[in-house]
C-alpha cells in the first residue's frame, strides 16, 4: 500500500487523474471502476477538463459503478448511475452503453447481483477502481462485518452511513435501507486500486485501515493485501497517521520512473 499526503483536494485529483490518463494512453479499452460520493467529485472534474482541453480520449474505455440504492425509481437523481452519469461520463466521450451499474430496481436481486459479476469478468476485470471509505471504514457499501471473500450483492445500511449520506437527499426518511455492492472480494480483484480521502472527518478510518490490523470491522483495512493499492489523502484525513513523516519522505523521494 502506498501512502501519499497532499495539500488539498485539487492536488489530489490531479495526481488520481495522471493515473488514470496514463493507463487510457497506455490501454485504451481500459475497463475503470467509478465511486461516488463526494472524494471523486474532483477526479471527475479534473478528467473532464482534460478531455475538453486536451482530447483525453474514452471512446474505447468502459467503466463500472461500485455500487447503486435498492428502489430508487428510474431516473431518480440520486441514483448512483443518474450520479455516474452527471458528474463524468456525460462530460466525456465514453460509450454510454460502456458505462454499467447494479440494477437496484431489479425484480430478481441475487441474479442481477450475478449478472453484474459475470458482466465485470466479461470486460476482463477492471484495471483501475477509485475508491472513497466512509467514517466507519466501508469502501463501496461493505459495512463492517462484511466478508473478506464477498462479491457483489445486496446489503443493509447501518444507520451512520444512511445518516452521512442524507446530505444528498431531503433528509433522513428518503435515505434506502438496502443497496446492491460489490463485494471486498470483487474490489480486490481490480488490478489498480485508488483510494481518495479527504477531511479530518476520515482521519481515525484512515488510520484504522491503514496503520490498523486488517480486521472485518474496518472493512478497507483489506487494502493492505492488495499488491497495488494506493491511497491518496490531505493533510487533515493523514493527521492521525503514526507513520505520515514516513510516508512524506517516501514519496518526495520517489523514483521518477516508478510511477502511481
Amino acid at each position: 500500500m502506498e501512502v501519499v499526503i497532499l495539500n488539498g483536494s485539487r492536488k489530489i485529483a490531479q495526481l488520481a487523474a495522471d493515473a488514470i490518463e496514463g493507463l487510457l494512453r497506455r490501454k485504451p479499452d481500459a475497463v475503470l471502476g467509478l465511486a461516488t460520493g463526494s472524494s471523486p467529485l474532483p477526479v471527475y472534474d479534473e478528467l473532464a477538463a482534460r478531455h475538453e482541453r486536451d482530447g483525453l480520449d474514452f471512446s474505447r474505455a468502459s467503466a463500472f459503478a461500485l455500487d447503486e440504492y435498492v428502489g430508487l425509481p428510474a431516473g431518480h437523481p440520486e441514483s448512483y448511475r443518474e450520479v455516474v452519469r452527471r458528474e463524468f461520463t456525460n462530460r466525456v466521450n465514453i460509450a454510454p452503453e460502456n458505462v454499467h451499474g447494479p440494477d437496484g430496481s431489479a425484480a430478481d436481486i441475487p441474479a442481477a447481483c450475478q449478472a453484474y459479476e459475470a458482466a465485470i469478468s466479461a470486460a476482463g476485470g477492471i484495471d483501475l477502481q477509485i475508491l472513497g471509505v466512509g467514517t466507519d471504514g466501508h469502501i463501496a457499501f461493505n459495512e463492517p462485518g462484511s466478508s473478506f471473500a464477498s462479491r457483489t450483492r445486496i446489503k443493509s445500511l447501518i444507520e451512520q452511513t444512511r445518516r452521512d449520506n442524507a446530505r444528498f437527499f431531503k433528509g433522513l426518511a428518503e435515505v434506502p435501507h438496502h443497496v446492491l455492492t460489490q463485494g471486498l472480494g470483487t474490489i480486490m480483484e481490480a488490478r489498480h486500486v485508488v483510494l481518495l480521502a479527504t477531511g479530518a472527518r476520515k482521519a481515525q478510518a484512515v488510520r484504522d485501515f491503514v496503520e490498523g490490523p486488517v480486521a472485518a470491522l474496518c472493512p478497507a483495512s483489506i487494502l493492505q493485501f492488495h499488491p497495488h493499492a494506493t491511497v491518496l489523502l490531505d493533510e487533515a484525513a493523514a493527521s492521525a497517521l503514526k507513520l505520515a513523516d514516513f510516508y512524506r519522505h517516501t514519496y518526495d523521494n520517489k523514483p521518477p520512473w516508478q510511477g502511481l
